[in-house]
């Protein structure tokens, strides 16, 4: 039979009247809010409270181990040995203590940097700031493409061009696991992290590295001829911006208790959690160098792409374990990262814009659309050009790094929204350095990329200096109004829209004449048609009973055919028609009438209630979710966009 409207769960409504929950009032929506506050943490035992808390520090580490690191740590040590190991550790220095603010942040407001950056900054700077980090994720997943399609590549000997296109099904992992729900994939997440730790200590093992070149590293020195490029590539892929969305957004998943002391105790343990799984990062980061330092700088080799790097650990260390490893490493690396950057994704989305959608849809969209530079690339530069293209996404990410940092400091060092845990001075000093820092170092790549591309250009360099000149310019103005502004008090305050509300409500709230209800010809419609009568009642209103003809008859021949579904359908509106009447002829409203469509149901509800000038249309939804919506269809998100009247979604029962 037809189905007059299926849907999502997400599109049903209260089966009847409306309730509201002032205990915590003002409540503004939450953070990733399938998960939000759905993991206990009242356990008596430390141990077990530690445990309880740990997971997002380890989801947001997987970040920091990603491709893209790769590319610049090997870049690093086959070019320079093991001199900028200290750059690995600053970094990593820098990126704990910019953590542990952004989940001090997301526990002591409730808000993520998204949506905190959306409550204080003008709409125009949210809309700018969100490119900017779709900018960032856009290279992030470039470089996550990139790696999963190598690891496939290095692993099965498929063709880069066919594994980046396979990299395109990985959204079936993301739907699957996020189905059983945070902590199984905190699991899956820690279980690849423990794998690539492994693989990295068998690689150690067999490289035989200098440990006193290694010890060396870890001392500071001048950065010179192409250390440079290699360092803010570093910086931008360990500190990477979309993770302090992301960390700030996944401390939330804890039930913590809403106290001072429990915000304080939470404060410690997320501390703890961002201490122990950025060091596991920061030694995975360390063991890509030094491999490359013991492997390829000592014997003056040249690594110009992941590929290279892997073909070449056989004949350098004499066995097959270490290839492989790098390999299986690789591959864990591209799938982990890949499911925090789409997590990461949902969160600017719906902090800065309040547009939601559905996870697995947005990162099918965001993964074609690095498909395309990668087939490209890979199509005129070969391999090389992928591994010029990992380096190149990290450094686009340290340049999106500032505009993450700043408001992150901001927000953290306010009194007014963190209470007495705004930063103290001395963490104010450090995180402004590290800012600082980060800045100077950008502006100087900035600054030496514009001359290459200048000096490259020849006599079109006037070309290159108008299109890069005043965008640099608008970006290092934004960046400093950021810095200079004075925050907003508080945040969006839903009670300060109460009078306003109100006053706009009863302006607006006038009688309904016409009620329109779809139904199905199922014994299901008597939730629907029950609502749709007592709404006709009370507003004394004529009602309109609908019902579309969707089979493949009325799909083609519309009012033309004749099949057994439409005279069926038929002959049920006419019999519940003259019922309806005998029923209700005592009642106030004013007439029933009813009316059948033929085609497709959400242009035919839409068509109807247009024709019929309807007040509003009674709808009802299933609740199908995930691989359900693409087999039944979804009409009521449809039937909503496509009409200017109120749309009463019921939620109707199993047959």
């Amino acid at each position: 039979m037809a189905s007059a409207a299926n849907t999502n769960a997400e599109q049903g409504a209260p089966r009847g009247g409306i309730t509201a929950d002032t205990s915590d009032y003002p409540r503004p929506e939450a953070s990733l809010e399938d998960v939000h506050r759905s993991v206990g943490v009242a356990q008596r035992s430390w141990w077990r409270r530690l445990f309880a808390f740990a997971g997002p520090a380890y989801m947001v580490s997987v970040g920091y181990m990603d491709p893209g690191n790769w590319a610049t740590d090997l870049e690093g040590g086959a070019r320079f040995g093991y001199r900028l190991i200290w750059v690995l550790l600053m970094s990593n220095m820098m990126a704990v203590l910019l953590q542990a603010l952004s989940a001090r942040l997301g526990l002591v407001t409730g808000r993520d940097l998204a949506q905190a950056c959306r409550d204080n900054y003008p709409r125009p700077i949210s809309w700018v700031l969100f490119v900017l980090c779709e900018f960032a994720i856009g290279a992030m997943d470039l470089a996550e493409l990139l790696g999963t399609a190598i690891g496939l590549n290095l692993l099965f000997g498929i063709p880069l061009e066919w594994a980046v296109l396979i990299t395109g099904f990985d959204v079936l992992i993301l739907l699957g696991l996020q189905r059983l729900g945070i902590r199984k994939m905190e699991a899956f997440i820690l279980g690849l992290v423990f794998t690539i730790g492994a693989c990295f200590i068998i690689e150690i093992f067999l490289s035989k590295p200098s440990w006193s070149g290694v010890a060396s590293g870890f001392a500071p020195k001048p950065l010179r001829d192409g250390q440079l490029y290699i360092a803010i590539g570093m910086l931008g892929a360990t500190v990477m911006p979309h993770n302090l969305y992301l960390h700030s957004s996944l401390v939330q998943t804890r039930n913590i208790e809403r106290t001072q002391k429990g915000i304080k105790r939470a404060c410690r343990y997320n501390l703890i959690d961002t201490i122990v799984a950025l060091n596991a990062a920061f030694f995975v980061n360390a063991a890509i160098l030094i491999l490359a330092a013991a492997a390829f700088w000592k014997r003056d080799i040249v690594v110009n792409e992941l590929q290279q790097a892997h073909s070449l650990l056989t004949d350098l260390l004499g066995t097959n374990i270490a290839p492989a490893a790098f390999a299986i490493a690789l591959l864990c690396a591209g799938q982990s990262s890949t499911l925090t950057g789409t997590i990461a994704g949902q969160i600017t989305m719906e902090g800065f814009l309040r547009f939601k959608m559905r996870p697995w849809l947005r990162r099918l969209i965001t993964r074609l659309v690095a498909i395309v530079p990668a087939m490209a690339v890979i199509w005129v530069m070969g391999d090389n050009g992928s591994y010029r293209l990992l380096i190149l996404s990290q450094v686009i990410l340290s340049l999106q790094l500032p505009f993450a940092v700043v408001p992150l400091i901001r927000f953290t060092s306010s009194s007014q929204k963190m209470g007495p845990f705004a930063n103290r001075k001395w963490v104010k000093v450090l995180a402004w350095t590290i800012a600082s820092v980060i800045i100077i170092l950008n502006v100087l790549l900035v600054f030496q990329e514009i001359s290459a591309w200048t000096k490259a250009a020849g006599e079109y360099g006037w070309l290159v200096l108008t299109g890069t000149i005043p965008i640099a310019g608008l970006l290092a103005l934004l960046l400093g109004w950021m810095i200079l502004r004075r925050d907003k008090v508080g945040g969006d305050d839903p009670a300060s829209h109460v009078e306003g509300v109100i006053e706009r409500a009863t302006q607006v709230l006038n009688p309904l004449e016409r009620i329109g209800v779809a139904l199905e010809a199922r014994s299901t419609d008597s939730t629907m048609l029950a609502q749709a009568l007592a709404l006709a009642q009370f507003h004394q209103a004529e009602l309109l009973i609908i019902h579309v003809v969707e089979g493949v008859g009325g799909q083609w021949y519309g009012q033309q055919t004749g099949d057994l579904e439409s005279r069926e359908d038929h002959r049920y509106m006419t019999d519940l028609l003259e019922k309806l009447k005998a029923t209700t002829k005592d009642t106030p409203i004013k007439n029933i009438s009813a009316v059948l469509g033929y085609g497709g149901v959400a242009s035919e509800l839409v068509r109807i209630s247009q024709e019929q000038k309807l007040d509003l249309l009674v709808v009802g939804g299933h609740g199908h979710r995930g691989l359900a919506d693409i087999l039944h269809g979804q009409t009521i998100p449809t039937v909503r966009h496509g009409l200017k009247i109120p749309v009463f979604a019921v939620r109707q029962p199993d047959e």
